[in-house]
């Protein structure tokens, strides 16, 4: 679906997409019991050209999910490639900016990252609830990685249990990372806010496979 949204980029960050392959700002936060996040503010250049040539060029679409017997609309709109069977979902059908950042994520985590997943905020309504993410549930430890473009946005994590929330506001750029058994042990969330600009994240993580759930190709953390 077509997307109109208002959003004035920084004048610092229009350039072409340039990722920091030496991660040089990042930030390893030990969560405990096997879960960490990597977080990286700046990594990328040129975030906000590529939030806007994405926002332009992207097939979005409003998916529908089950939830208590009712189909409900995500209150998001989504797109993802990485699906082998769907000729317009196939890696290779990502955009090339997307693509090009894999190499620099693989050589710093050694994930094998197959399968890329966008989200766009439109405003402070749309969000996303509390969850881990369903299919990295499938592996004792996992990465994913978000980066984060457009508007400043705030992401919460949780520990799955309960408990006191880590709060992280999202500049353009920056990138987020979710590694060893985060995905059992905490969750996240995108919150609805009063007032927010439009923001993305691009998500990257690698697709289920047999070896995945047998346990013998599960990396638990990066350098």
């Amino acid at each position: 679906m077509p997307v109109e949204l208002t959003f004035q980029p920084s004048l610092l960050a229009t350039g072409a997409p340039e990722p920091d392959a030496d991660f040089a700002t990042a930030e390893r936060i030990d969560l405990g019991d096997g879960a960490w996040v990597d977080h990286a503010p700046g990594w990328l250049a040129g975030a906000d050209a590529l939030f806007t040539e994405l926002v332009d060029t992207v097939r979005w679409g409003q998916r529908e999910v089950a939830m208590y017997g009712n189909l409900v609309t995500e209150p998001r709109l989504s797109a993802w490639w990485g699906d082998e069977e769907q000729p317009e979902r196939r890696l290779e059908a990502a955009p090339a900016a997307l693509v090009a950042l894999l190499p620099v994520l693989d050589a710093r985590y050694q994930r094998g990252f197959d399968a890329i997943g966008c989200n766009l905020y439109r405003d402070g309504r749309d969000s996303v609830a509390w969850h881990g993410d369903r299919f990295e549930r499938e592996r004792p430890a996992t990465i994913v990685v978000v980066l984060s473009l457009g508007s400043p946005r705030r992401f919460l994590l949780r520990p799955a249990g309960g408990g006191p929330s880590r709060a992280f506001d999202l500049l353009s750029g920056d990138l987020l990372v979710m590694g060893g058994t985060c995905q059992h042990t905490w969750q996240h969330c995108v919150p609805k806010v009063a007032r927010a600009g439009p923001r993305m994240s691009a998500t990257f993580r690698r697709r289920i496979h047999p070896a995945d759930i047998r346990g013998q190709v599960v990396p638990a953390g990066g350098a």
